[in-house]
């Protein structure tokens, strides 16, 4: 049995979470700090065991996406046996800033 897919993460998405961690530092609590790397941790872990769970994005077919608690989405696409994380985006950014390459 397949124990899951390999989560690979674009340089893109590295530079968007260190921005959203250093802005959320500054105006959450450390419980909601926590809450949210625990939902993220947990949310990395579906993708891992079932990549096709989530839906499809509305920005590209072979894209799909996963909320985070209602601030941050996730944003993938599956290939062969590894999932690459396009994004973590911060939901209160105009959507047009999403990079998804």
């Amino acid at each position: 049995m397949k124990s899951g897919y390999e989560i690979l993460w674009t340089d893109n998405t590295l530079k968007e979470l260190s921005k959203t961690i250093l802005y959320l530092e500054e105006n959450w609590t450390e419980k909601e700090l926590q809450n949210l790397a625990s939902q993220l941790e947990q949310t990395l872990k579906l993708i891992s065991q079932n990549p096709y769970l989530f839906q499809v994005s509305d920005i590209k077919e072979d894209v799909r996406r996963a909320v985070v608690l209602t601030l941050n989405t996730i944003y993938y696409r599956i290939l062969e046996d590894k999932v690459e994380i396009l994004s973590f985006f911060l939901n209160r950014r105009n959507p047009k800033e999403r990079k998804l390459k």
